[in-house]
């Protein structure tokens, strides 16, 4: 899955998503794109419950069509 994160500007915003995503499933694979302010997800968790993750780091997010 990718999210589109708009507010994510630096190395903090991508280690706080990382950091939430990954208390609700460890064995996520989360990988972050500063430049295109997306986060790409590898996870068993349902699209809700990562968007749900990184608005509990304090960001909105969209799932990226095809993402």
């Amino acid at each position: 899955m990718q999210f589109n994160v708009p507010e994510m500007s630096c190395g903090h915003c991508t280690a706080a998503i990382e950091t939430s995503i990954n208390a609700v499933d460890p064995d996520a694979k989360v990988t972050c794109d500063l430049a295109q302010k997306r986060v790409e997800v590898a996870t068993a968790l349902s699209q809700a419950d990562v968007e749900a993750a990184i608005r509990q780091a304090g960001y909105d997010a969209a799932l990226v069509p095809g993402g």
